[in-house]
């Protein structure tokens, strides 16, 4: 065994010695500091060493964790009945990794250091991964190594993890568009792909905003489960808190919260979420409203006030710029088209409390900041033209002028002749 030992210590610099023999909670002691020192008495890789050389890759490795940590086993020995002794565990189930992992990931005392929470496994009791293992012994279900893999265990900031906010659809996609697997319990397989063409998925993957919202901001990443149908306004306002509020206290707001509408995937679809257009307001109200209905002719009355303060801004936007180009002084009026501004924004957001009275005193803020940058952009453009005008008595002049001076030569000439 010599050669083998000669191998630990020279190839692959193994460090620390474990003395237990049992799995067990890595202690913060533990943790806190490694020896730097290669340790040659480290049997597991003899078999093992493609499987340390993909742990030394983690985070766990960084801490101390050992294959014995884990595993059990005596790391000591080199002989394998010598090294799988007591509490060996090879290959852990699905739901003894969920209770191996949580022997260190519940413990607040471990986890705290790290600022990692301990409810992992509470949460994942609670998703409906976890009610499928632990609950139904459904191993269709993931595990913790599902995700994150067994060995070779990132931090979720590191661009390397499956838990990386770019990575973690294609995770979730690894089992959510596998149509064996989804087609057992009917589920759809598009989801992957209808989100990498939405606005969250293009602000993510093109814009690369790690804000923006994957799979785990709508579902939970432990404790997923889709989100009730009173619920979906609540889980999309953690972002757009504002959007809420209006929705809240409107009239879709009062249906959402009686459960007769699915909150704002009514209008936005869940998974390839887009801006509903401002010139497709009213087709986006009638797909539930008759137009012959009562409230069908809101939807147009709103459409119409967008689409009137929408035009009124790039009119005074317009307006700066030629100002801008003419010389003329903008700062005031630049500030003003901020305010307007302000308030057409604010319009996207009232119009989803469908007030058409807070709408219409919206977009009488924008007219009004509109028309002065406009009539500004005027009046510079009279005096413009009336610059040129005065320019044509000068320039009558100076070519009479010349006319004459040229007259005056010629006669000259002639006479000397």
């Amino acid at each position: 065994m010599r050669p083998f030992v000669r191998l630990a210590f020279l190839g692959l610099g193994v460090t620390g010695v474990l003395t237990a023999t049992n799995p067990r909670p890595v202690s913060a002691q533990q943790t806190a500091g490694l020896s730097a020192h290669p340790d040659s008495v480290y049997g597991c890789i003899v078999c093992h060493a493609d499987k340390r050389r993909a742990f030394v890759l983690g985070v766990h490795s960084e801490r101390g964790i050992r294959c014995s940590d884990c595993h059990g086993g005596d790391p000591r020995a080199f002989e394998i009945a010598d090294a799988h002794v007591g509490r060996f565990i090879g290959s852990p189930g699905k739901v003894e990794t969920v209770e191996l992992c949580g022997r260190c990931h519940s413990s607040v005392d471990l986890m705290r250091q790290y600022g990692i929470p301990a409810d992992q496994v509470a949460e994942l009791r609670s998703s409906r991964h976890g009610q499928l293992l632990l609950d139904q012994g459904n191993e269709d279900a993931p595990t913790c190594t599902d995700c994150h893999d067994a060995h070779t265990i990132h931090r979720p900031d590191d661009a390397r993890s499956n838990t990386h906010p770019t990575a973690i659809p294609a995770t979730c996609g690894r089992c959510h568009e596998d149509e064996g697997l989804m087609g057992r319990y009917g589920l759809p397989t598009i989801q992957f792909e209808e989100y990498r063409s939405s606005a969250h998925g293009e602000a993510l993957f093109q814009d690369e905003n790690f804000a923006a919202p994957s799979c785990i901001g709508c579902h939970g990443s432990h404790a997923a489960l889709p989100p009730s149908v009173t619920e979906i306004s609540n889980v999309c306002g953690q972002c757009h808190v504002l959007v809420r509020e209006a929705f809240n206290g409107g009239l879709h707001g009062e249906a959402a919260a009686a459960g007769a509408l699915p909150g704002c995937t009514a209008c936005h679809a869940n998974h390839s979420t887009q801006p509903v257009p401002i010139d497709g307001i009213s087709e986006a109200c009638i797909a539930c409203h008759a137009t012959d209905s009562q409230v069908g002719p809101l939807g147009e009355e709103i459409q119409e006030r967008v689409l009137r303060a929408a035009a009124q801004m790039e009119e005074a936007e317009g307006a700066l710029e030629e100002l801008q180009r003419a010389g003329r002084p903008v700062d005031d009026l630049r500030f003003r088209f901020q305010a307007a501004r302000t308030a057409y924004e604010q319009i996207a957001l009232v119009q989803h409390s469908l007030d058409l009275e807070q709408l219409e005193d919206l977009g009488l803020r924008v007219a009004s900041v509109s028309g002065a940058v406009r009539a500004a952009a005027e009046v510079s453009e009279e005096r413009r033209w009336e610059h040129r005008l005065l320019l044509i008595p000068v320039w009558f002049f100076a070519l009479a002028a010349i006319a004459f001076a040229s007259f005056k030569l010629h006669t000259v000439g002639t006479e000397d002749l």
